[in-house]
């Protein structure tokens, strides 16, 4: 490959493609979750394990950086950058995830408004608004996770006021 010394101009390809923002490193997340885990063992103190489990809670729900991961009515899955696991890069696929999201927890979304099933331009139902929402194994398991770590959270700071 050669250098470009400023006399040509970048390669077509490279022109108009959009740069992302870099982002933290997951890594920063980590050694904080673990001097959270170093501190509770070094104070031996049950409340800051449970500072900790709360903030990795809180990473999960609102900060990871994860993909949209909706499926799109082409068939595949959105591979749009969002925060947090509770989150959909666009309004209509929040809804679609705010729906999952409800359906995970055994109940139905009392604010769900059903958008067109069909597709604007043929006219076929390619996939239902339940399909599509779906939440896969990882984001479904991390939020259960994440759920049960705010649940234990609260119990022990209900528990610390005794």
């Amino acid at each position: 490959m050669v250098p470009n010394l400023g006399r040509q101009e970048p390669p077509a390809a490279r022109r108009g493609a959009r740069r992302l923002p870099r982002r933290e490193s997951a890594l920063l997340w980590w050694a904080l979750f673990a001097a959270f885990a170093g501190a509770a063992w070094w104070f031996q103190s049950w409340r800051i394990a449970l500072l900790g489990l709360l903030t990795w809670c809180l990473y999960e729900f609102l900060l990871v950086p994860t993909l949209c991961r909706v499926l799109k009515r082409q068939g595949h899955p959105c591979t749009k950058r969002v925060r947090g696991r509770l989150f959909a890069c666009a309004p209509n696929h929040q809804q679609l995830k705010n729906d999952a999201l409800w359906r995970l927890a055994g109940l139905r979304n009392p604010f769900q408004k059903r958008d067109e099933d069909t597709d604007p331009e043929t006219g076929v139902v390619v996939h239902s608004p339940d399909v599509r929402g779906r939440l896969t194994t990882v984001d479904r398991s991390m939020v259960v996770l994440a759920a049960l770590g705010t649940v234990t959270t609260l119990v022990g700071m209900v528990y610390g006021f005794r």
